[in-house]
């Protein structure tokens, strides 16, 4: 069992554990629990802390310490029998379009920011921590992955790729529901590449 598979199998035993406590109504997540007992308080404490499904490259293990989080605008997962609700292109044409090879297993965008503040996309390999992090997404969960090792990226281009799911952040921050944008919607997003320090990190 590799590390991260172990972190999920902990997470999951200890989702267990905390969806048996809230069955009981021993949680009190919004409010102080006043008179209770040391289990009860670790109980909330335990619940509190699992606030994201762990997913590879989320920054929980030590080698991942040193890397900074990335800021996402939105993540464009592109495979063979999956492809982004919206999307004309079918898969070859989509890797073309991105300058990769069509590969079974498909291919993760992830819109992003240059230092410079422009906006650019990376083509990922990464498909299991971009499903990891779309899981999160999904349930409101507010988690940016660490900066990816440069063997994860196999292409780096200017302009972010459409149809995107947005970020949290971005959602946030414009009033957006979430739900994958096309290309008209992205090129007003696109403005917050000039305009990158106006949203903020945290979250």
């Amino acid at each position: 069992m590799s590390e991260i598979e172990y972190l999920r199998e902990v997470e999951a035993r200890s989702r267990a554990v905390v969806d048996e406590a809230a069955g009981e109504g021993w949680l009190a997540y919004y409010e102080e629990v006043e008179e209770t007992n040391p289990l009860r308080r670790a109980l909330n404490e335990l619940a509190k802390t699992l606030r994201h499904y762990h997913y590879q490259g989320d920054g929980c293990l030590d080698e991942e310490d040193d890397r900074p989080r990335m800021r996402l605008a939105g993540v464009v997962l592109v495979r063979p029998a999956a492809m982004p609700f919206g999307m004309d292109d079918d898969y070859e044409t989509a890797c073309q379009r991105l300058h990769v090879d069509p590969r079974p297993e498909g291919w993760a965008v992830w819109n992003t920011w240059s230092e410079q503040g422009l906006s650019v996309s990376l083509v990922m390999t990464d498909i299991d921590g971009t499903e990891g992090l779309l899981i999160n997404w999904a349930r409101g969960i507010p988690t940016y992955p660490v900066t990816p090792v440069s063997s994860q990226i196999a292409q780096v281009h200017q302009g972010w790729a459409a149809p995107m799911t947005v970020s949290p952040r971005v959602r946030r921050h414009l009033g957006v529901d979430g739900l994958p944008l096309g290309a008209e919607s992205t090129r007003d997003l696109q403005a917050l590449a000039g305009d990158s320090q106006g949203v903020s990190d945290d979250s």
